[in-house]
């Protein structure tokens, strides 16, 4: 089982740019798209279908922002929108897919550049999940989280840690819920493959960020510790263009689920 994560910063965008090539080349059986910044009825149809997929979208009640949408092939997941909380989910940051053996989350991370207010709700967002996540895993339900996670988690996820030790993305607070998610049940498969390798998977637009290799680890895997053992891969596709980000793929081995 293949399942993608990719924020296009703007479905209408990308779908303007190497979309349908690049869903080809992921090959993916679920796609989690993250920063869609429409709403389904804005988009149409021939645009926003993919072939042999059945698609979810949670927009935003804001237009043009936030916004998650989820493609399913050969799968029919049961479906379900946001965090329940009135808080969080008018931004349309989540959708749920209950697989049967595991719950796939795919989110779309606040981004705290806006000012404390931001960094804190933020934060107040990665606990109302991980209170969710650890709910699921007292029911015995084994969770998968991807997305966008908004946060680099130690310094080998960015190429200039001291210059932005102070800013929101890698701030100690921030750093510090992803820590919290691995000390509950959860474990960054990428890193845990490839415990030395450097990746990227957003650059910023200015400055030539991605040709000069100016990048964040932004875009994550998290997984119950009893399904680690049925990842085979984590692939980071940094050469997959059309967004800031790039996507990530995992790759399950269903036979080896607990």
């Amino acid at each position: 089982m293949r399942i993608s994560t990719w924020n296009v910063n703007g479905f209408r965008a990308i779908v303007g740019k190497n979309f349908g090539e690049a869903v080809q080349t992921l090959d993916a059986d679920v796609l989690c798209l993250q920063e869609i910044k429409a709403k389904i009825d804005q988009v149409p149809d021939e645009n926003r279908k993919l072939d042999a997929y059945n698609e979810y979208w949670n927009s935003a009640e804001r237009p043009g922002y936030s916004g998650v949408a989820a493609y399913v092939r050969n799968y029919t997941p049961g479906i379900h929108f946001g965090l329940d909380d009135p808080m969080f989910d008018g931004e349309g940051r989540v959708i749920q897919m209950d697989f049967g053996k595991f719950v796939l989350f795919n989110i779309y991370f606040p981004n705290g550049q806006r000012g404390l207010e931001r960094v804190q709700y933020k934060l107040d967002f990665y606990r109302k999940l991980l209170d969710l996540c650890n709910r699921l895993h007292e029911e015995h339900k084994w969770v998968i989280i991807t997305g966008d996670f908004n946060t680099a988690h130690n310094e080998i996820d960015l190429a200039n840690p001291k210059e932005n030790a102070t800013t929101s993305g890698f701030l100690p607070e921030e750093r510090a819920m992803i820590d919290v998610y691995l000390n509950n049940n959860l474990i960054d498969v990428y890193r845990v493959l490839y415990p030395d390798r450097i990746q990227y998977t957003w650059w910023a637009y200015r400055v030539n960020a991605r040709a000069r290799g100016i990048g964040w680890r932004l875009d994550y895997f998290l997984v119950s510790s009893e399904l680690a053992p049925a990842v085979t891969d984590v692939l980071i596709h940094d050469e997959i263009l059309g967004s800031d980000h790039c996507p990530v793929t995992m790759i399950l081995d269903e036979v080896k689920i607990p």
